[in-house]
């Protein structure tokens, strides 16, 4: 079993850190009018994700990490949800052609 010695050693925190420059990179392609809305929307609720893994990982009790995971997944889906919209407003291309 390997020893966990740093939020950093988490797998879903390193994950959350590759979806959050996923993210800024897609926002950097929206329209510039969206900066405040929705660019801005998609990049708190990414950071937000391994932020609060982090944060809850540096709690001394086991009932804050598991709150501060809870935060963690709800930011997950708040970000489906923003992502679903950009997909409806179609702000991206993502044919690979």
């Amino acid at each position: 079993m390997i020893e966990l010695k740093s939020y950093r050693d988490l797998t879903v925190w390193q994950k959350s850190m590759g979806l959050v420059v996923i993210c800024y990179q897609l926002t950097s392609q929206f329209p510039k009018t969206e900066i405040y809305g929705l660019s801005s929307q998609i990049q708190r609720a990414a950071v937000s994700i391994p932020a609060n893994i982090a944060e809850g990982k540096g709690r001394n009790h086991l009932g804050d990490y598991i709150r501060h995971l809870s935060m963690a997944n709800g930011s997950l889906k708040e970000l489906e949800t923003h992502l679903m919209i950009v997909g409806r407003l179609g702000y991206l291309n993502l044919s690979s052609g």
